[in-house]
């Protein structure tokens, strides 16, 4: 298992319940996770005790055999291995595409460097667009762009917050398919929160469904519609089932 989350708890300071409530996971190498649910499911929380920047009540988390916290541990966030995609993409307005990936690749000596630039840039289609700025981009090639500065250090797992919010709807169906088409090109176990199933079941390999900060189920997105039609459990997102179900787009 190259992931492994164990029975995490986590609650915010003066909260009456728990954010988090014994979240365990357990994922592949190259697995592609979401984490799905509405606001205040639990979901962000999840992502930022993974990252370390909140520290949980209990519980284990453990990556490639190496202890990123538990009982007696807690790897400081940059000490991770792990990248980090937000919302807005916190990409540097006044650091060209380039730059903006060369950022994290201090380590490096000058000739890799300009060797990873390369493959990266590859990675995400903008071999053209080294010597632009953000704001000579559209909004999915700023996406790009983050996605290749949290995947040119060659991070263990990569995390992603919510990375359609800010693209409209026309470029959300483009942008789902070269996500999900760059992630497993690059092959890195990544994990995105989202409160829209249709991002979860285009990106996804499994799902993991949160509620209250309890896992209310985990597995394919075909076993997820297989659960809603059993069931009679409501999807996050109005008519999603039964248009998946039907084919009707």
């Amino acid at each position: 298992m190259f992931v492994a989350i164990e029975d995490v708890c986590f609650s915010y300071t003066d909260a009456k319940t728990r954010a988090l409530d014994n979240f365990t996971l357990k994922i592949e190498k190259g697995e592609v996770i979401s984490i799905l649910g509405r606001s205040g499911s639990g979901k962000s929380t999840v992502l930022r005790l993974l990252a370390g920047l909140e520290k949980p009540e209990k519980g284990r988390l453990v990556i490639q055999d190496e202890v990123l916290f538990d009982d007696k541990t807690f790897l400081q966030p940059e000490k991770r291995g792990i990248g980090m995609v937000f919302q807005d993409y916190a990409l540097f307005p006044h650091l060209t595409v380039a730059e903006n990936i060369l950022f994290g690749l201090f380590r490096m000596k000058k000739a890799a460097k300009k060797k990873r630039l390369q493959e990266v840039l590859e990675l995400v289609e903008l071999q053209d667009f080294g010597k632009r700025y953000p704001h000579q981009l559209s909004g999915g090639q700023q996406q790009r762009v983050a996605i290749a500065r949290a995947v040119a250090p060659n991070p263990h797992l990569i995390l992603l917050d919510e990375p359609f919010s800010n693209l409209d709807a026309e470029l959300q169906g483009k942008i789902r398919e070269e996500l999900r088409d760059i992630l497993k090109k690059a092959n890195i176990t990544s994990i995105f929160v989202t409160h829209d199933e249709k991002d979860a079941h285009i990106l996804a390999d499994r799902i993991v469904k949160l509620k209250d900060g309890r896992i209310e189920f985990v597995g394919r997105p075909c076993d997820m519609l297989d659960t809603y039609r059993q069931t009679g459990i409501q999807p996050l997102t109005d008519g999603f089932v039964e248009k998946s179900l039907t084919g009707v787009n």
